[in-house]
Parts: C-alpha cells; sequence; structure tokens
C-alpha cells in the first residue's frame, strides 16, 4: 500500500483555543477520504495546514515524492486580467506551452516546425485537451471563455477553480467544500466523476449525499481528537453512534468509582501514607474521566412561530424581468399553513428573485403579492450576516432578545438556545471576530429564528455549516409550527425537510412539483430516459422512410483539426514521392524489375492520395 500523504503527531492552537492536539492519519493511493467536524472544530485549518498555508505547532506532514497534487481553496486566487480560457490553460502547465507551440507553428508554415510540434503533441496526449478542458467548463456551466477572471461572481470564480483542479488530473486531490456554489445538476455530474474517477481523494465537505455516494472512509475531529471510521456517511454514523455510547458508558463508569472514591477520602485519615497519596492521584484522574465529555445534546426544541392566520401569502400572475430576462413570468401559488416548500433550479433561474419578491424587497413588474396580516418574516439571506466583530456572542443574541418562547410555553434562556445551536457558555462569551466562517453563519442562522418568525425564508442556509449543525436545523425545521420556504443544494437537507418543491426550469416558468429533492430526481430521470426512447424510435422510423435529415452547422472537434493539419503534411508529402517515383519511371535508367516494383507502387501511391485527398476535402468543407 503507497502512502500519499502521512500527518504524524501535529498541534494546532491560537492562544488558548486547542483546533487538534497530537492527530495523525494517513491516505493510501486510491482513497476517498472525508474530513467532518463542528464549525470552528479545525477543518479549515488543517486544509491550510496541508497547502503550505498554515504550520502545525508540532508534528509533520510528508507527501509521497513522486505524486502531482491538486488544491481546490475556499477562496483561490487569479490574475484577474487573465480570461477564463488563459487562466485555465495557464494552470495546465507544461502542457499550455505544446499547445501553444503547435498552434504557432501552424501560422508559421515550417514543415520541420509543425512535425516536432506535433511528436510533442502526441507525447503529451495533447490532442483532446482543449476539448476536455471545455468539456468539464461546459459542465460547470462556465460558457464564456473570453470573459475576464475580475468580472466573475464568486461561485463563478469557485467554479473555474475547480475546473483548473480536475483538468490537471492529479494523483491526490484535496478539495475544501467542493459543492459550494455548485447547482444540484453541477453536484451530480461531479458526485458521478470522482466516483468513477481512479484518484486519490482528501476532502472537507458536509453534502452528506455526496459523501456517501463517493467516500470510502471517514475521518472526524473532535473534542481535539481525530477518530477514523471505514465506510462512507451511512457507516460513519452507525460507528460513530458506537463510539459515542461507549465514551458515556465510560463516562459513567468512571462517575460510579468517583462517588466510591470520594466517600473514601471523605474518611481518610490524616497521616498520608504512599499508598494513600497514590489514590489520592487515581481520585482527581477518574474526576477528570468523570467530569470528561459530556454526553451531546439530545433536547428537543419545540420551535414555537407566532400564530398564523387562515391568509398567509397569496400570488398572482407574478412577474419579473432584468434587461428583459425573464426570471419569474405570471407565477401564481396560495400558500398554506405549516408547509414546508423547497426551491431548486439552476444559478440565476430566479429563485433568490423570487424570495425578495415574496418579503418585499423587491418590486415586481406584474402581479400581485398579498400578505397575510398576521405574517412575521424571518428571512436568512446570503448577504444579510452584519456583526460587530468586537462584540460577545452571547451580546449578538441579546441584543434580540432575553429569552426565547417554544412551541410548549415554556421558555430558553438566550444561553440555553445558543447551546442547543451548538454554541458552548466558552464560546458564547468569545468575540465574534474568533468566530470561524461556518460559526459565524450558524450564529447568523440563531439570530434569525430566536425571533420567532412563523414564516421561514431560507436562502441557501446550509452553505458552509457542518454536519452537526444540519442536523440541528433539519430536528428544528421538522418541529417547527409554521411556513418554511427553502433555497438549498443540499439534496439530503431537502429530502429530509420539505414536503413539495418549486422547480426553476428557466426563462421565468416555475413549476410546483409533489415530492422532495430524490422523487423528482426520479422523475427527471425517467422523463429523460422515456423522451430518448421517443428520439431513438423516431430515428429509426426516418432511416426507413429515407427522410432526410436537418442539416446542421458543424465545425470540426480538436481532434479533427488534428486529422486535418496532419493530412495536409502527409499528401503533401506523398504527391513529392509520386513526382520523384515518376521521374525515376521516365529516366530509362530503370530495369524490368525495378519498372515492375516501382509501377505497383506508383498505383498503390494514387490510390492512397486519392483516399486521404477525399478524407481531407470532408474536413476542409467544416472548417469556417
Amino acid at each position: 500500500m503507497i502512502s500519499y500523504l502521512q500527518v504524524e503527531n501535529i498541534t494546532k492552537s491560537f492562544g488558548e483555543l486547542v483546533l487538534f492536539d497530537n492527530i495523525s492519519f494517513l491516505l493510501a493511493k486510491d482513497q476517498k477520504i472525508a474530513l467532518v467536524a463542528k464549525n470552528g472544530a479545525g477543518k479549515t485549518t488543517l486544509f491550510n495546514i496541508l497547502c503550505s498555508k498554515d504550520t502545525p505547532d508540532t508534528g509533520s506532514i510528508k507527501f509521497h515524492k513522486d505524486i502531482t497534487i491538486g488544491f481546490l481553496e475556499q477562496d483561490p486566487l487569479f490574475n484577474e486580467n487573465y480570461t477564463v480560457l488563459e487562466q485555465v490553460f495557464l494552470s495546465s502547465g507544461e502542457m499550455m506551452h505544446v499547445i501553444g507551440e503547435y498552434e504557432n507553428s501552424l501560422n508559421s508554415g515550417d514543415k520541420k516546425r509543425i512535425a516536432s510540434a506535433m511528436e510533442k503533441m502526441d507525447a503529451f496526449s495533447a490532442w483532446n485537451y482543449e476539448s476536455k478542458i471545455k468539456q468539464i467548463l461546459g459542465k460547470l456551466k462556465i460558457d464564456n471563455y473570453e470573459q475576464k477572471m475580475g468580472n466573475l461572481s464568486g461561485g463563478q470564480r469557485k467554479r473555474v477553480a475547480l475546473a483548473n483542479t480536475l483538468i490537471r488530473e492529479p494523483d491526490l486531490l484535496i478539495l475544501d467544500e467542493p459543492t459550494n456554489h455548485l447547482d444540484l445538476d453541477m453536484i451530480e455530474w461531479l458526485e458521478e466523476y470522482l466516483k468513477k474517477s481512479s484518484i486519490t481523494l482528501f476532502m472537507v465537505t458536509h453534502d452528506r449525499y455526496f459523501l456517501d455516494r463517493v467516500c470510502d472512509e471517514v475521518i472526524e475531529i473532535d473534542n481535539r481528537q481525530l477518530f477514523r471510521y471505514q465506510g462512507n456517511y451511512s457507516d460513519f454514523l452507525e460507528k460513530r453512534e458506537e463510539r459515542l455510547l461507549n465514551d458515556n458508558l465510560n463516562v459513567e463508569k468512571a462517575r460510579n468509582l468517583l462517588r466510591k472514591e470520594l466517600d473514601w477520602i471523605r474518611r481518610m485519615p490524616k497521616a498520608r501514607t504512599t499508598k494513600s497519596k497514590s489514590r489520592i492521584d487515581s481520585f482527581y484522574e477518574l474526576k477528570e474521566q468523570a467530569i470528561g465529555r459530556s454526553t451531546e445534546k439530545q433536547m428537543k426544541l419545540n420551535a414555537k412561530g407566532n400564530r398564523l392566520g387562515t391568509k398567509i401569502i397569496d400570488v398572482k400572475d407574478l412577474s419579473k424581468s432584468f434587461d428583459n430576462i425573464k426570471i419569474v413570468e405570471n407565477f401564481s401559488y396560495n400558500f398554506i399553513r405549516y408547509e414546508k416548500v423547497g426551491m431548486i433550479g439552476n444559478n440565476g433561474t430566479g429563485k433568490t428573485t423570487l424570495l425578495n419578491l415574496l418579503t418585499g424587497a423587491l418590486k415586481p413588474d406584474a402581479g400581485t403579492i398579498e400578505v397575510g396580516t398576521t405574517i412575521t418574516f424571518g428571512y436568512y439571506s446570503q448577504n444579510g450576516m452584519q456583526f460587530d466583530n468586537n462584540m460577545k456572542v452571547i451580546e449578538v443574541a441579546q441584543a434580540i432578545a432575553e429569552v426565547v418562547t417554544l412551541g410548549d410555553g415554556n421558555t430558553l434562556s438566550i444561553s440555553q438556545f445558543l447551546n442547543y445551536f451548538l454554541f458552548p457558555p466558552e464560546t458564547q462569551h468569545s468575540f465574534v471576530y474568533k468566530l470561524s466562517g461556518g460559526e459565524r453563519r450558524r450564529l447568523y442562522l440563531a439570530t434569525v429564528l430566536m425571533k420567532n418568525p412563523n414564516f421561514l425564508v431560507l436562502d441557501e442556509p446550509t452553505n458552509d455549516l457542518d454536519i452537526l449543525t444540519l442536523n440541528v436545523l433539519e430536528e428544528y425545521l421538522l418541529n417547527f409550527k409554521g411556513c418554511v420556504l427553502i433555497v438549498s443544494h443540499d439534496r439530503f437537507f431537502m429530502d429530509k425537510v420539505v414536503e413539495h418543491l418549486f422547480v426553476f426550469e428557466g426563462e421565468g416558468k416555475v413549476k410546483d412539483f409533489p415530492g422532495n429533492y430524490s422523487d423528482y430526481r426520479e422523475y427527471k430521470t425517467n422523463k429523460e430516459k422515456q423522451l430518448r426512447l421517443t428520439e431513438k424510435t423516431e430515428k429509426k422510423n426516418e432511416i426507413v422512410t429515407n427522410k432526410p435529415a436537418k442539416n446542421t452547422i458543424k465545425k470540426l472537434s480538436f481532434k479533427e483539426q488534428r486529422e486535418y493539419d496532419q493530412l495536409t503534411l502527409e499528401i503533401e508529402q506523398l504527391e513529392t514521392e509520386y513526382k520523384e517515383l515518376e521521374l525515376s519511371l521516365s529516366s530509362g535508367n530503370l530495369n524490368n524489375e525495378k519498372v515492375i516494383e516501382s509501377s505497383h507502387k506508383l498505383g498503390d501511391l494514387i490510390k492512397l492520395i486519392d483516399l486521404k485527398t477525399n478524407r481531407w476535402l470532408e474536413l476542409s468543407e467544416l472548417q469556417p
């Protein structure tokens, strides 16, 4: 078993905050490992250490010396003046120089230079490289290759970075939240790509379906230690539960022993012997174990929203466009009590626009939105997270409310509510600027929920949240007595929470689908199969009836362009050889045997030139 990555006894802390302590693990060739942990436990820090952007306090990181490594960061840096294609080619290293030399050789017309460049193209298997680049960019919905990097959105930049990493086909791929900023089609394509690839993978992700279908091992950072679980996400859940149960049993056992030791130490004579000192030392060790790791919170919130009236939100013939691009057209829907609706669709199809229309942040071009008098919105928006970094976490929450009222009439203090959302007391008294990105997201979510809204509008609430927080949020929403409207690319989350979907199909069309995401995916797959079957049947009928196919505009592929260029050279060489042979035959200097041999060769040359010329003519018709 070849070890691609060896992490040995590394520790990392920031002041008094210890993220992980003396952790070690190996990543072997062909393994696909996912790292999971609570926000703030050190996932991004560990990633930065692997990328050499940070260093551990102790320990070492060793990569196999003969492998190539690809890193996908959360916020990649680019040359802002490069086009998308220039940036991708730049990341391709020597391959780019080989393709560039080939392109320049064709422009020069120098046959020797062309031949040399073609040999290098063969050696690097570069002929299909450009088409491969464009295929991956296309799957990631990057189709404007001439757009400047500086003009791209954050999501587009992340997708270009992902394309860069995949195109290079490194031996070891290290990815930090690769599914962020991808729509559902892209996520499923990437999932399939990595699942079928022989690449070795280490990634940080909170996408549970992605993790379950791609990875064969999960490692977890918990309480500053590292735990390994063989298998996918489903196996991880089972084995983690066993570990926590075992931990809790050990804690309970230590508590029972502690009671006995406490009784003994209280009755102990004042004259302390060596033996009694030993028992006192054991007592304090047991005390540490007994206090040790507390069991995970099992508290359930019976989430309360303000009272809902009979009228929720009535939408009629709603339309909105930007620069003549239809975002929503003639959309009508009457919301009912307690329904939980998911919103899915490709990026840019109008999901956030509809949320802003419903909450009054945008005005429609046409149509009406009637909001019931009892409706109180709680809006978790992508750009709404604004905190004073010099405030403490609990101060941020107390500025909103002192207590949170539950559905059963009971109340929680703000400290208890924050604890439910995985902010323990020590974190509650930390300053906001010390929080990780995921912890800030979690705090923002808690501040939205503690206002007791009865209509929750959540725009990508699952981005940057860890799996444990997602579980807490899912439980909260399932118990929530109000309406929920969610945009999310987390398929697991959508399957667990929503009852039906608004599917954004583009060009302003929004379809109401009765089911969760997996139901919709199955419906869509069956529909696509039926469409392919229909097309296949129509094609057969077309052949039988000799119906001419419709003319389509076609351009040379990269492979065909290579064939065209090679044929040009080969035909020239064959024609030169033909002329030389023809001169030799007409010279009268050949004996009978050579004349016969040369005549046969001349006939073969004519056939070969005709064959290659016909193919050259076919390809030349496709030349622009």
